[in-house]
Parts: structure tokens; sequence; C-alpha cells
């Protein structure tokens, strides 16, 4: 890792320098999930398509256990970096990495016992459980390989190493990718196809990262020999690890209560919003890319106490975010309809899906603000911040939300519910940042 890039290159560029790589890390992971959906949705199975949207929510709470020693350990990593502590940021990459592979295997463990009521709770019903079923428990026997997956991809970006964190990512994207209508259609396996294809791109990826651990980095390792851990610096990690954790797991609630709500209209308007839901990641994809992927900056110069350089790359990140974000937005609203076809030609569900898409892109710019602050907050390591914000876009805000929104407006109260819920959480974290983060560099 060169300091140069962290202290003294031009912000913009340090900036892309970090961001790009995640960016199209995001893209590719974007890109598979449309493959996914695409293989899923050309079964011209609503059920089917719909199962597989029951049971979505599975699948992020891997990647939010991921988040936990992932973004966890580089937030604390990378200020340690910034502080000239490199071996104490080793031995804290040690314990991430096995952590969240014992992690993995317990929840592999419990959620395989309490497959049915889980499923049920989820929102399955006679016609579609045997599909929900079937995605969930390839998903759940993978879930050490997707959890370990998103630790050394996280950790690899405070080591100035965001291009072989990218590689790994594609990589198990792109064999998911291939392998998806080999399992789906080939050999007929349907929504248990999608999940082992899955499982099996992360595990592609995992042994490339612990190649790159072993071969390429100086400052992380996976060696076991010598390591200890003291419990300050375990509840240093879960202090960050768990609010970013508990922002997939909202995720996770969010897409289960939207689920819960439409269910009343119909299985077509859970098919139609599972379908969105992908859609909708071109702009979130892509704006989590460039939020987080500058973690590591921010969390060295603040470690480093150089508010100066901070304050630049946090005016860039800002402005560059919500600039993208309404772009996105826009593109995203017009190209809705040929959007939603390209996964299914279903007239019915085409009309459903586009007024649902357009409404998710209402409170694109004011995610952008939350997804910018929210990635300060675990840099630097306010967790008390990064937790409110956790809990509140997809979680205890729009519960609030969409509960009065569908009681006021019915179904479209449902589909308005994200975007009210997005203004409210940005006008939370313009006032956090300023009582957490601005005073304290008004005062350097």
């Amino acid at each position: 890792m060169e300091n140069d890039l962290f202290e003294k290159m031009p912000v913009p560029k340090a900036y892309f320098k970090f961001a790009l790589p995640v960016v199209l890390s995001m893209v590719v992971s974007l890109v598979y999930n449309m493959v996914d959906t695409y293989f899923i949705a050309r079964t011209g199975n609503t059920n089917l398509v719909a199962g597989v949207s029951l049971s979505a929510p599975v699948f992020t709470l891997m990647i939010a256990l991921g988040d936990i020693f992932g973004l966890g350990g580089s937030s604390v990593i990378s200020r340690l970096f910034g502080e000239k502590r490199d071996e104490d940021g080793k031995r804290l990459s040690v314990f991430c990495f096995y952590a969240a592979l014992l992690c993995g295997v317990l929840v592999t463990a419990g959620m395989m016992l309490l497959r049915e009521p889980i499923l049920y709770m989820l929102g399955a019903d006679r016609e579609t459980f045997a599909y929900a079923s079937g995605y969930y428990t390839y998903i759940v026997l993978g879930a050490p390989f997707i959890i370990v997956s998103f630790t050394p991809s996280n950790l690899l970006r405070t080591e100035g190493l965001s291009t072989a964190a990218m590689v790994g990512s594609i990589l198990g994207a792109v064999v998911n990718m291939i392998l998806d209508p080999v399992f789906i259609s080939v050999l007929g396996l349907g929504a248990a196809g999608a999940a082992i294809a899955t499982v099996i791109g992360n595990i592609i990826a995992d042994i490339y990262y612990v190649w790159v651990l072993l071969s390429k980095s100086r400052r992380l390792s996976v060696n076991p020999t010598g390591f200890h851990i003291h419990m300050v610096e375990v509840g240093q990690i879960l202090a960050i690890g768990i609010p970013a954790s508990i922002t997939n797991l909202m995720q996770s609630l969010g897409i289960a209560l939207t689920n819960r709500f439409l269910l009343p209209y119909g299985n077509d308007k859970v098919a139609a919003m599972g379908i969105v839901m992908k859609a909708n990641l071109i702009a979130v994809l892509v704006l989590v890319g460039f939020a987080f992927g500058a973690q590591p900056l921010i969390g060295y110069n603040y470690g480093a106490k150089n508010h100066a350089r901070l304050r630049e790359i946090l005016r860039f990140c800002y402005g560059f975010e919500c600039f993208a974000a309404a772009v996105l937005a826009g593109a995203l609203s017009l190209a809705a309809p040929a959007l939603i076809q390209v996964f299914m030609q279903d007239k019915a569900i085409i009309e459903i899906g586009v007024p649902m898409l357009r409404m998710q892109q209402m409170g694109m710019v004011f995610t952008a603000v939350v997804l910018v602050t929210t990635c300060t907050f675990q840099s630097a390591g306010k967790a008390v911040g990064a937790f409110l914000l956790s809990v509140s876009r997809q979680g205890a805000v729009f519960a609030a939300v969409l509960l009065l929104a569908s009681k006021a407006f019915g179904y479209h109260g449902v589909l308005m519910a994200q975007a009210v819920s997005d203004l409210l959480t940005a006008i939370l974290a313009v006032f956090l940042f300023e009582i957490l983060i601005r005073r304290g560099l008004r005062e350097t």
C-alpha cells in the first residue's frame, strides 16, 4: 500500500481509484442479479418467480453477516493503518476471516433446523412453498462460503488492493452467470439451480481471495499462527460491523415487509416487485459502490487526523454521489417499461412493475445522502450514528411509513413508502452528521 494514495494524491483521483473497482464489482454483481432473474423469469412460472422473491431476503442476510467482519474489520483496520499500526491491522484481519467462517457454519445449522417456519414467516404459501424452499435450502447450505467472501473483498481495499477485491467479485459473478442457465434450464432445477450456481460462484471467489491474501498482501493475513486478539478489539469491530450488518438486515426486512403488504393484492404483485427490486439495483449498487468504495480513504485520513484532507474528501463524496443518484433515477424512470419487459414478457406484470420502479426512484437522491453519511460514520468509528441510520431507512422508519401509508392509501401507499422513508432518513442523516462529524472537524 502506497501512503501517497491515501495522503497526497488529488482527492478526485484517489476517490475514483478506490471507488471505481468497487463500482465495477457492483455492476458485475448487478448483471449477475439480472441474469439470475432473467433465467428464472423466462420459465414463465409466476409462482416460481414469487417463491424466489420471497426467499431473496435470506441471501441478503448472508451479505449482512459478512459485513460484520468485512466492513467492521475494514473500518478498524484502515484507521490502524492511518495510525501506522500495521501489525495490529494484520492480526485483526486473521480474526475477521475465521470469525466469518464460523458464523457461516452456525447459520447453516440454525437456519436448516428452522427452515419451514422461516419460509412461512417470509410469506410462502401453498403455491410458492416448494420454489421458495428449493432456493432457501441451497443458499443456506452455502452460507459459510457466501459469508466468508464478503470479508476479504472489503479488507483488501484497506491495503489499496481494490483491483484484487474487484477481480474476486467479478470472478464469482461470472462463474455464477455461466452456471445459471445450466442449472436452471438445462438441468431443470429451477429456483434450486439458481441458488446452487450462486454458492459455487462464491466458492470460486473465496479460493481466489485466499490466494491473494497468501501471495500478494503484505499487511493482511489468513495465517492463524501466533494469532491473538483482545476483547476490546473484538468490540471495536462489532461496534461498526453490527450496524453495517443491520443495514443489510433491514434491507431483508424491507423486502419481506413489502412482500407481506403486497400479498393481499395477489402473487402477481409480489412477482412484479421481485423484478422491480432487481432492476432498482442498477441505481442502488452503483451508489453503494461509489459511497463505500471511499471508505478506506475516509478511515485512513480520520485515523491519521488529517482533517483538512478529510473535509475535502467528504465534500467531493456528497457532491458526486447526489449527482450520480439524480442521473440514475432519471434514466431508470425513463427506461422502466423496457427494463421490466427484459425480465418478463407478461403485459400484466409490465403494467404493474413500471409504476413500482418509478416510485422507487423518487427517493434515490435521499438514498445517496444516507449512504455517504453511513459510510462516513462507519469509517470514523461512530457506532451510534451508523446504528441509527442502519435501523431507519428500511427498518423502523420504513416499517412505520409502510403501515401508515398502506392504511391511508392502500396499494399505492405500499408503493410510495420507500421514497418517503428515504426522505425522512436523509433528514436524520444530516442532523447526525452535524453532531457527530462536522462539529469535530470545525474544532480543528
